[in-house]
């Protein structure tokens, strides 16, 4: 059934988006890069926000259409500062892409749990920041991983000191992704705004996340992938899916096969703890104390 429905939704069905610009982070590889050329050929002028400015521009040097490589690194709030500072023009959407997984224990040049800093912290900024420039939608890449092991938000203790695991960080860091999501949608409505908040997964997919991973979860990952996991295009549909079709503020996009592995993009659930709008709205008071950055005033208008 997944692999006949694969056909009712691809890239292909991406309307026109001529003169319309969109920033994807973590542009330079991945799903990043197959997103990123989807919308380019779909008439996009692309951005890739990319930590890497050589790697950007050898990605981009890949991608027919109108293309921008700016430097991006969500582990530095300076840097996410400065590279908001720098916009100026109308941004139809913003693709919340970029992320790092199952590290060794780490820390962000701000000093937080670098999945958590990277994943959440990071595209909140980057997020708020942009928003009054943002026209038409906010797409954020998470993962069913926000389920592993019953995942929660560690408010007393958000590194994990105590308790560290990549596995575990990576989860609340995913976590973290469909609340900010929730809370999000919900501000905007609050504020009158147009723009939409959605979330997306990409179901078991090919993605060089996998090589920050040590050598036997690597080599485990790297088995399932070949077992019952789709390549990055594939997986990127859902979020193009999510960039595009006329669904509800705050869906969660991923493929419509089983267990969620593959398969065409469809709306699909979350586990209860994603789904609680109170510790979403703690999560986000939390998130403008950490970052010192709070939603904007003055909101972008529908495009």
């Amino acid at each position: 059934m997944a692999e006949k429905s694969k056909h009712t939704w691809n890239a292909s069905r991406l309307p026109d988006l001529t003169g319309r610009t969109v920033v994807v982070t973590g542009a330079n590889s991945g799903l990043g890069l197959v997103t990123a050329d989807a919308l380019a050929r779909a008439g996009a002028h692309v951005v890739f926000a990319v930590r890497d400015l050589e790697r950007g521009h050898a990605a981009a040097a890949t991608v027919p259409g109108s293309t921008e490589v700016r430097r991006l690194d969500l582990a530095d709030l300076s840097s996410v500062r400065e590279f908001a500072a720098a916009w100026s023009e109308p941004l139809h959407t913003l693709i919340n892409n970029a992320g790092v997984m199952m590290l060794p224990r780490q820390r962000t040049e701000d000093g937080f749990e670098r999945q958590f800093g990277t994943n959440h912290l990071g595209h909140f900024a980057l997020t708020n920041l942009l928003l009054p420039h943002i026209t038409h939608r906010v797409v954020t890449v998470s993962s069913n991983a926000h389920r592993w092991g019953g995942a929660t938000i560690e408010f007393d203790d958000l590194d994990l000191t105590g308790s560290y695991t990549p596995r575990r960080a990576y989860a609340q860091s995913k976590l973290a992704n469909l609340l900010f999501t929730l809370e999000l949608q919900r501000v905007l409505a609050e504020a009158g705004s147009p723009v939409r908040a959605l979330a997306a997964h990409p179901g078991f997919a090919a993605t060089n996340l996998v090589g920050h991973m040590g050598g036997f979860a690597r080599l485990l990952v790297g088995l399932g992938h070949r077992v019952v996991g789709q390549d990055d295009r594939a997986g990127a549909l859902p979020t193009l899916y999510a960039a595009v079709e006329d669904i509800p503020g705050a869906s969660y996009v991923g493929p419509d096969g089983p267990r969620e592995m593959r398969g065409a993009p469809t709306l699909v659930g979350r586990s209860p703890a994603a789904s609680d709008p109170d510790v979403a709205r703690r999560l986000w008071e939390v998130s403008e104390e950490l970052t010192a950055v709070r939603f904007p005033l003055v909101m972008g208008a529908d495009s």
